[in-house]
């Protein structure tokens, strides 16, 4: 989700509106993978989880968009503090919302689904195997994908995340009607995983991965949350962040600057700017 510099409260309540509006996106997502595991299919399909997640960016952009941005991307708040669009020392504030509503939202939908997960596991979480149940809170690689090429699955979704986000919010191109952005992010959430969700389960977020992870670590899956899939817990760590910082470069290189140029050009001839679609 996209900052913007009218919409940045204090400090102090940034944290809470985030942990809120990231809990109630995450508990939609990963409570739609664990109906779909622990249902051994019989309540819904690949696309019962992509619809859950796209749900829930929508609900959370809506629960706090207004007052304080709505982010709900560590990698896309890192990006924006990059690009100046926001101050360095609310960076701290946002991820620590963020991982705490993430954190938050793995207890609960482990409080949830505990009786459904000691009936699919007999009290045994494991993280692979064919009551393999760790991927209901983070993501894992396919077992055919090697790590390259997990983490160019991760960079490429983060890219087109990205630039959907930007164009959406693009007042000056094409951008999404006024109050129907929520909406769209929501939907562009779900394309994504429809067209790139089965190699790596597209965790495009920082903060929607290792929170759940340290929580499975810690609620009986054990240190093999972090050395399955040769290591995987890494990479939705940096992709999304490198895939965000390519994603804006490529937004500002072939669409933003021409915006800003043809702007500047019909200011300077005194005439009025039109924007069409």
């Amino acid at each position: 989700r996209t900052s913007s510099k009218a919409a940045q409260p204090t400090t102090a309540i940034t944290p809470l509106l985030t942990l809120l509006s990231f809990s109630m996106h995450q508990v939609f997502g990963l409570s739609s993978v664990a109906q779909v595991v622990l249902g051994r299919g019989n309540f819904g399909q690949h696309l019962s989880i992509n619809l859950g997640f796209g749900i829930g960016v929508t609900l959370g952009i809506h629960v706090a968009g207004g007052v304080s941005g709505a982010h709900l991307n560590a990698a896309i708040t890192l990006t924006h503090c990059i690009l100046g669009n926001l101050s360095w020392t609310k960076l701290p504030a946002y991820v620590i919302g963020q991982f705490l509503g993430s954190f938050t939202a793995a207890a609960t939908v482990f409080g949830l689904y505990y009786d459904a997960l000691y009936d699919f596991t007999k009290g045994n979480f494991t993280v692979t195997g064919p009551t393999a149940t760790a991927s209901i809170f983070c993501t894992y690689p396919a077992p055919y994908v090697s790590l390259l090429g997990g983490f160019f699955s991760e960079f490429i979704a983060t890219v087109m995340l990205c630039l959907g986000i930007l164009a959406i919010k693009d007042d000056r191109n094409n951008g999404a009607l006024k109050g129907t952005e929520a909406l769209m992010i929501g939907i562009l959430v779900l394309g994504i995983g429809l067209g790139m969700g089965l190699n790596t389960g597209y965790a495009m977020n920082p903060s929607r991965d290792l929170p759940p992870r340290v929580f499975t670590a810690i609620a009986g899956w054990g240190t093999d949350v972090f050395t399955a899939g040769h290591h995987w817990w890494w990479v939705p760590l940096t992709a999304p962040i490198l895939g965000s910082l390519a994603g804006t470069l490529i937004y500002k290189l072939f669409i933003a600057f021409h915006n800003q140029a043809v702007l500047e050009s019909g200011n300077e001839k005194g005439q009025p700017v039109v924007e069409t679609s």
